[in-house]
């Protein structure tokens, strides 16, 4: 298939139908790889990535669970188990992470725009190798204490956790509102 064609079949699949088998060691290197041509004004590359599988997913879901703890002491038991099953379920999470730099050249949205856009070619490697993804953030993406046990700076923040892995069963992709209905011509 022509790859500019295969672009057009992306799609998020829900983090339940991810399975393995996820991307190898090699393939996740290439898939990273892939990431970090993203565009990056000053060729500052104002992102870094954590990968998280196999038994550091459960370690992960702790984490998940002591934040969720910590922002709501009187949180339901039923709120608790689905946010810390998250991790679980899908083989290998990349953790997106902004580094953000002092920089009068370099504006910080152009670097926060700069590491999502290596996330979004994470999306697309792994769709081109075969691999299933979906890009998701919440609450635990922008919470102190998941930062803290991962590890970031004071300069870093969390774009996001992106779930890969297969997809069990072949999903239809969304429709799409037509291209025309979202361009204009100025003036």
């Amino acid at each position: 298939m022509n790859e500019l064609l295969q672009l057009l079949k992306r799609h998020s699949t829900p983090a339940k139908v991810l399975a393995e088998p996820a991307p190898d060691d090699e393939q996740l290197r290439q898939i990273l790889e892939i990431a970090m041509h993203a565009p990056d004004h000053g060729r500052i590359y104002p992102y870094r990535f954590i990968t998280i599988r196999g038994d550091a997913r459960h370690e992960l879901s702790r984490v998940f669970g002591e934040a969720v703890k910590r922002r709501d002491p009187d949180v339901s038991s039923d709120y608790l188990k689905k946010q810390m099953d998250k991790p679980l379920r899908s083989p290998l999470i990349v953790v997106v992470i902004a580094s953000l730099i002092e920089s009068p050249k370099i504006p910080e949205i152009e670097q926060m725009l700069c590491a999502g856009a290596a996330a979004h070619n994470i999306l697309l490697a792994s769709n081109a190798m075969g691999f299933g993804s979906i890009w998701l953030t919440g609450d635990n993406a922008y919470d102190t204490h998941v930062e803290s046990a991962l590890g970031l700076a004071g300069n870093e923040q969390i774009i996001g956790f992106i779930y890969l892995g297969s997809e069990e069963k072949e999903l239809p992709s969304p429709q799409k509102p037509g291209v025309s209905d979202r361009i204009s011509q100025w003036p």
